[in-house]
């Protein structure tokens, strides 16, 4: 039987209706999404000490349960952005502003991944890893409190997938042993009665390396003779051979030879606005041309913001 031309826009019509009822149907729930990539998040909460509840209500939150178009074209699943060190793949998206720069990964392991080394490597976050992992609440909040997202209901709108999905659960299953990046940068004091040279000051270590805290209107000279090292050899310590440094009350300063590499626990740092590669090698206490060396750059250059900066031997991303 022919079909009669009148009856053309029907079909269509028919058919639209269709293949609209398809796509909604094709949808991942929240339930299939959790079930999907709950291991992932356990997995990263082993590796990050994020607890797992978070990462999975931020991934639903965020990646609208697996359905965003950053999720499905790009597996980006914590909607993270380029920054100007990121050299990966990209795809354009528009948000806050039109057609903006989205990393781009080839799994979605990659992007749950990111999204840990995301928190524990930048210093606005480092506070939430001195909270309990089972404290989900106190996480959600701080994460709004350190400006991880405009939406001024974020904390609440984690907080309720996490309790509708029961997701503290995820938190319970596993006992996990990670420093908080904040706990390894605490200053350590050393044993003083063990060293000749005290002269009143008291002294600390980080990464192995002994220092001392600058006094108000201090200089390396005044340490030099309180330690008892040379001034020039203390300038050379602290990557300030041209003497150009000059110290503010509480500022590091290193009575002893920096390390060549930090400890593996904190491979990486990611840099803040502002930040100098002096300062970063100063935090962390290591000598500043190796950090050149690692992340490949010239003496003198200076990290950009959202950089990541190797701390040990630069090794490739998986």
């Amino acid at each position: 039987m022919r079909l009669k031309l009148y009856n053309i826009p029907v079909v269509i019509l028919l058919l639209l209706i269709s293949y609209t009822s398809v796509a909604q149907t094709n949808k991942t729930t929240r339930e299939d999404y959790i079930l999907k990539y709950k291991e992932l998040a356990r997995k990263q909460m082993k590796i990050s000490g994020i607890p797992a509840s978070i990462i999975m209500a931020q991934a639903c939150l965020e990646s609208g349960n697996g359905n965003s178009r950053l999720a499905v074209e790009a597996n980006n699943h914590f909607g993270i952005k380029c920054n100007n060190s990121w050299t990966g793949p990209s795809i354009l998206h528009d948000d806050d502003a039109l057609q903006e720069c989205f990393r781009k990964y080839n799994d979605p392991e990659g992007s749950f991944a990111d999204h840990s080394d995301f928190l524990r490597y930048r210093d606005r976050y480092a506070f939430l890893f001195e909270l309990p992992r089972s404290d989900y609440k106190a996480w959600a909040v701080g994460l709004k409190q350190a400006g991880y997202a405009t939406n001024p209901q974020y904390a609440e709108l984690v907080i309720k997938i996490i309790e509708d999905n029961k997701l503290y659960e995820l938190d319970r299953e596993e006992m996990v042993a990670v420093e908080s990046p904040a706990q390894i940068e605490k200053e350590q004091t050393v044993d003083i009665d063990h060293y000749t040279f005290t002269v009143g000051r008291r002294r600390y270590s980080r990464n192995g390396v002994q220092y001392v805290l600058a006094r108000e209107n201090d200089s390396y000279e005044n340490i030099a003779l309180d330690v008892d090292v040379k001034e020039k050899r203390l300038r050379l310590y602290n990557d300030d051979k041209e003497g150009k440094a000059e110290l503010k009350e509480g500022d590091v300063v290193y009575i002893m030879l920096k390390q060549s590499k930090t400890v593996a626990k904190l491979p990486m740092h990611i840099a803040e606005e502002g930040e100098t590669m002096r300062g970063i090698a100063q935090r962390y206490a290591v000598q500043l041309k190796y950090l050149y060396r690692y992340n490949r750059m010239k003496a003198g250059q200076e990290p950009v913001a959202g950089q990541e900066i190797f701390l040990n031997a630069k090794k490739a991303r998986k």
